[in-house]
């Protein structure tokens, strides 16, 4: 056997064999026949018209979002709206009797209300006006206040009355609690359908709400509490 020749001394790291340049041809992508590379003319210019008129939907948008904002603030700046005032001026309860055995209540309730339109340029159209008694979160009675239109700087005085009888259930002890002092927690909270008028144009229907937490006296005959009605101003809530 032939002895093995010897191999030459390395000096430093060996890399392997050179790699040949690049030619040209080599750059070039390789094309395929029936390859899918190349866009259809019909299917390019359908996505330009597609791209195109989504681009103009979305500036015509933007744009008259920005006209009516700017709109609205010219009409605020102007006409400076303020919400509707309500007030309870006076109440007499001259029954408010609990059963204690089916839980009963017998009522007898008149309500003194003032609406007020704080506006100067804007006219409210009151087109519906639901009045509810509540005691303790408990309805007990509904009236029905007829409509009417307040015009600029006007008030108006309405009167409710509530009179009859109804189930309520869970306020037996906080009635009891509150016919020793003879001044009762009865809440009134009116439900409404009102206009805006500006010139000669109306506004849609809005349903707003005002809320009202009253302390009221029981006042009959051989009993008179020693507190008085106090006017309430009631809270405006959209």
């Amino acid at each position: 056997m032939p002895p093995t020749p010897e191999q030459p001394h390395l000096n430093g790291a060996y890399y392997g064999p050179s790699i040949p340049p690049k030619t040209k041809s080599s750059n070039r992508p390789s094309r395929r026949r029936g390859g899918g590379g190349s866009c259809n003319p019909l299917t390019c210019c359908f996505s330009c018209i597609c791209s195109c008129i989504f681009n103009c939907i979305f500036q015509i948008l933007i744009t008259l979002a920005i006209i009516l904002a700017i709109i609205t603030l010219i009409l605020w700046f102007v006409f400076r709206p303020n919400v509707p005032k309500f007030h309870v001026d006076d109440v007499t309860l001259t029954q408010f009797n609990l059963s204690e055995t089916n839980d009963t209540l017998h009522y007898n309730l008149a309500v003194n209300m003032t609406f007020r339109n704080p506006n100067r340029r804007l006219g409210i159209y009151y087109d519906k006006i639901e009045a509810n008694g509540l005691y303790h979160g408990v309805r007990f009675s509904t009236a029905d206040v007829v409509g009417f239109y307040l015009g600029h700087k006007k008030e108006n005085n309405v009167s409710a009355v509530f009179k009859g009888e109804q189930v309520v259930s869970g306020v037996k002890g906080k009635y009891e609690a509150e016919n020793g002092d003879g001044v009762f927690k009865i809440d009134l909270k009116l439900r409404l359908k009102i206009r805006f008028k500006v010139w000669w144009m109306k506004t849609p229907k809005f349903k707003p709400k005002f809320d009202c937490d009253l302390k009221v006296p029981l006042s009959v005959k051989g009993r008179v509490s020693d507190q008085k009605f106090e006017r309430t101003k009631c809270d405006f809530d959209w």
